[in-house]
């Protein structure tokens, strides 16, 4: 049985850990540095860590308090925000990242990800999309869901993996921050045309949304989380021991 894994993960802010409700209304929380330790020490199987204003902003994303990040986890942690070159995949490799995360630099330049496939490894490169319903079509959404890009998510998604994504990061708009449970529906949809680890990410709001999230899509391989976690909603040993408790394979 697959080990099932949970990811918090910190989006960043001028050096500040915030967070709001469908990309909106974002408040200031703690130190990604912190807040990094606190979780690395409570039983997290991996950490993102994404400089949510890079690409709006037009910047490269903040090595320093990367760096710091990184020093002070033993866990994977997965890096992403203001990524558009192999330079980049390379400047945040070095800074300690174990993978790195793309989104609106894969969607400036398609090629990005075969690229950075060829030359760090597929198992590096996580594709991370942003989605959201418009018109009951599935969108993809660039620049921290600021921008509808007019891709259709599902096919978008599909394109990322045969170029060499080793892994997908599915951020649910809809249900962001909203904590009424994961996009299932969204979910299931990427699930059923990719091959490569899935996680789910928006809408977990109580530990029994993640059993309902790996009971009901087994292909769903994590699920990643915010402000349940930042607030001590959910402590992510007691997830865990539920999710053994329901037959769910989780690392204790």
């Amino acid at each position: 049985m697959i080990t099932k894994r949970i990811i918090p993960c910190l989006d960043v802010r001028d050096g500040r850990v915030v967070k709001g409700v469908n990309f909106e209304g974002l408040r200031e929380i703690s130190s990604p540095v912190e807040l990094a330790k606190y979780y690395s020490r409570c039983g997290a199987d991996e950490l993102v860590f994404y400089d949510i204003t890079a690409s709006s902003d037009g910047r490269k994303l903040f090595t320093d308090i990367l760096c710091e990040t990184a020093r002070n986890v033993f866990i994977p942690l997965t890096v992403g925000g203001g990524i558009n070159t192999v330079e980049d995949f390379d400047r945040v490799l070095k800074c300690g990242a174990d993978k790195v995360s793309v989104n609106s630099g894969a969607i400036r330049n398609p090629n990005l990800i075969k690229e950075a496939a060829k030359l760090y490894g597929d198992q590096c490169v996580v594709l991370s999309v942003d989605v959201k319903r418009v018109d009951g079509v599935f969108r993809v959404f660039a620049k921290g869901g600021r921008e509808n890009t007019g891709l259709e998510a599902i096919e978008w998604i599909k394109r990322g993996v045969e170029s060499g994504a080793g892994e997908i990061v599915l951020n649910s708009i809809d249900t962001d921050g909203v904590k009424q449970g994961f996009d299932l529906e969204m979910l299931e949809a990427v699930c059923a045309v990719v091959n490569v680890p899935v996680i789910a990410s928006g809408g977990a709001g109580k530990t029994e949304d993640f059993i309902t999230l790996f009971k009901a899509l087994p292909g769903v391989d994590a699920g990643l989380a915010a402000s349940i976690f930042h607030f001590g909603e959910v402590s992510i040993p007691e997830l865990k021991k539920e999710m053994r408790k329901n037959g769910i394979s989780a690392r204790i």
